[in-house]
C-alpha cells in the first residue's frame, strides 16, 4: 500500500477512477502480494451503476469477491507448484451474491421480514437509527426508553422525540448496551475522532510473533480438488460480516466449526445462509468443560474468525496472546464495526448503524433526490464487502505465514469498508438508482441459484459468484440447527 494509505486516516484518498479491476489491483498489492497472479483474475460485465445506488456497489462487490477467490487460488497454485488458475467473477452474480441473506427460499417460502422497533426515528433535534435484530438490544432499548417490552414502533417514536440524537446515541452505545446511532452528514462524521482514527486501507495483516516457516503442514499438501482443503477453521461470530467470511473459507474447501453460545439468542434467517458450508457447534465459554473444549479446537486450528468487540474474548483467556502459548502459528482474524483503534473501538455496531452514523444514509438520501431524511442502501454493502475482505486477509495471512512463519493478526472492519467505499466515490447526480434490484427471488435469474435438502426443507439459495479453472467452488454442508456438531475435526 501508499504511504498515504499508511497514514493515521485523516484524509480520505481519491479513488474515483478505480474500475473494479483497480480495486483488485490496489488490494492485492497492498497485502505484498504477488502481481503475476493479476493476470488470472476475469471480470465479467460492463462498468456502472449494478444496484440501485449512488455508491459503488457493484464495483466493490465484483472486486471483493475475486480478490477472496484469487487469494484461494493462490493457496492452490503454491501447493500443487502451478500456474495461478483463472478465477471468474461475473458483475451481475456478484451484486446478487452481495444479497443473498434476502433471496433464499425454504419449501418455496421467501425469508420473513425481521425487526420491530429498529429503522429510523425522528429525535428532537435530528433522527436515530435503531438495531432490533437481537432481543436483548430490544429490551435494552426499551429499558432505556422507559417503555414496556411489548411497545410498538409509534410509542418508540414518541419517546425518541423526546430525546437530543446524540444523547440517546451515548446512552444507548455506552451505557445502554445497544445499538442505537444519531443520524449525521459527511461532515459531521468526519469531525469527529473515530472518523480519523480508521485506516484508508481496508484489510490490516500483522505477524504478531516468531516461528520457522509452515509449509509443511497439512494446508500446503496438494492434490485436493478444492483450494483450501485441510485448512481448519473456528468461527465465533454473529450477524452477516464475520459468519461471510467463514462462509467464504468453507466455499473453498476449509473445514469451518461454528461455535455459537447456547447463552445467546438464535437469528434463524441469517444463521440459515450463512451456515452453509459448516459444522455447527455450541459452547457456553462460562462453563470450565465447554472453555476446554473450545480451547481443544483452537489448540489444532489454522484460523480463529471472531466478530466481538475488539479485546471483549480477552478474559475468557482467548487474546492472542493466550493462544499464540497453545497455537504459535495461529491466525487471528478479527471483525468489528469501528475497528481496534480510537474512542469507539469498543462500541457495538452494525452495518445498518455504521451507514447511519458515517453520512451514507444521509447522501445517498441526497443522491436520490426523494425528500427523505436517510436511505439506506439496496443491500448490506458493508457486511458483505467486510466478510469478503476478511477473508482475503486470512489468505493474505497464511501465504505470508507459509514463507516468515508465526501468528498473524487480521483485522478488517465495517467503518474501514464504508470508508473504502466512500473512496471509490458516487455516481453523479441522481444516476445510479435507475439500476436494477434484486428484491425477490422471483427477480433473479435461475441460473444464479441452486438447491438441496436441509434440515429445515428444500434450500434454495443463490451460488457462489467466482468460479476457478481446475477446482471445485461452492458448499459441501447444508445449514443445520446451531448446535447440531460435535467439537471435533474431520
Amino acid at each position: 500500500m501508499t504511504d498515504a494509505e499508511c497514514a493515521d486516516g485523516s484524509s480520505t484518498i481519491n479513488r474515483e477512477h478505480m474500475s473494479a479491476r483497480d480495486v483488485v489491483h490496489n488490494i492485492w498489492t497492498g497485502l505484498h502480494l504477488s502481481e503475476a497472479a493479476l493476470a488470472s483474475v476475469k471480470l465479467p460485465g460492463a462498468e456502472g451503476p449494478a444496484l440501485p445506488s449512488s455508491f459503488k456497489i457493484g464495483t466493490l462487490a465484483q472486486a471483493s469477491i475475486a480478490l477472496s477467490a484469487l487469494a484461494a487460488a493462490q493457496v492452490h497454485a503454491r501447493r500443487n507448484q502451478i500456474p495461478f488458475p483463472q478465477v471468474t467473477v461475473p458483475l451481475e452474480h456478484a451484486v446478487i451474491e452481495y444479497k443473498s441473506e434476502r433471496l433464499y427460499t425454504i419449501e418455496g417460502q421467501p425469508t420473513p421480514v425481521r425487526g420491530t422497533i429498529g429503522g429510523l426515528h425522528k429525535t428532537s433535534d435530528g433522527y436515530v437509527r435503531i438495531h432490533d435484530s437481537f432481543p436483548n438490544h430490544v429490551q435494552g432499548t426499551l429499558k432505556l426508553l422507559r417503555l414496556p417490552l411489548d411497545a410498538n414502533r409509534h410509542q418508540v417514536s414518541e419517546r425518541t422525540a423526546k430525546w437530543a440524537a446524540i444523547d440517546l446515541e451515548n446512552c444507548a452505545t455506552v451505557e445502554g448496551k445497544t445499538a442505537v446511532y444519531a443520524l449525521r452528514s459527511y461532515e459531521q462524521w468526519e469531525q469527529l475522532p473515530q472518523s480519523r482514527a480508521i485506516s484508508n486501507f481496508p484489510i490490516t495483516i500483522k505477524q504478531v510473533s516468531q516461528s520457522s516457516p509452515d509449509d509443511a503442514l497439512r494446508i500446503m499438501k496438494g492434490g485436493n480438488s478444492k483450494c483450501l482443503q485441510g485448512l481448519r477453521v473456528v468461527e465465533m461470530s454473529r450477524v452477516i460480516a464475520a459468519p461471510l467470511c467463514g462462509k467464504t473459507l468453507a466455499a473453498h474447501g476449509a473445514e469451518v466449526i461454528w461455535v455459537t453460545s447456547p447463552n445467546l439468542p438464535d437469528l434463524p434467517v441469517l444463521d440459515r445462509e450463512f451456515g452453509r458450508g459448516k459444522k455447527t457447534v455450541q459452547l457456553d465459554i462460562h462453563n470450565d468443560e465447554d472453555h476446554k473444549k473450545l480451547l481443544d479446537l483452537l489448540r489444532e486450528c489454522d484460523v480463529f474468525i471472531q466478530g466481538f468487540r475488539p479485546g471483549s474474548l480477552a478474559s475468557y483467556g482467548l487474546s492472542q496472546e493466550e493462544l499464540i502459548k497453545i497455537n504459535p502459528n495461529i491466525i487471528v482474524a478479527n471483525m468489528s464495526a469501528f475497528g481496534p483503534e480510537g474512542p469507539w473501538s469498543g462500541r457495538r455496531g452494525f452495518d445498518s448503524m455504521v451507514q447511519t452514523c458515517s453520512g451514507m444514509n444521509v447522501s445517498e438520501a441526497e443522491r436520490a433526490g426523494q425528500g427523505e431524511a436517510a436511505r439506506p442502501t439496496p443491500c448490506q454493502a458493508l457486511d458483505h464487502s467486510g466478510g469478503y475482505m476478511l477473508a482475503v486477509g486470512v489468505m493474505a495471512a497464511l501465504y505470508h505465514r507459509t514463507i516468515k512463519g508465526g501468528s498473524w493478526k487480521v483485522d478488517v472492519s465495517l467503518a474501514g469498508m464504508m470508508k473504502y467505499l466512500r473512496s471509490l466515490g458516487q455516481y453523479p447526480g441522481s444516476t445510479g438508482f435507475e439500476a436494477q434490484d434484486f428484491k425477490r427471488p422471483e427477480d433473479v435469474p435461475e441460473r444464479y441459484f441452486e438447491s438441496g435438502d436441509t434440515a429445515f426443507g428444500t434450500m434454495k439459495s443463490i451460488k457462489h459468484s467466482a468460479s476457478i479453472e481446475g477446482v471445485q467452488v461452492g458448499w459441501d454442508r447444508a445449514p443445520k440447527p446451531l448446535g447440531s456438531d460435535s467439537p471435533a475435526w474431520g
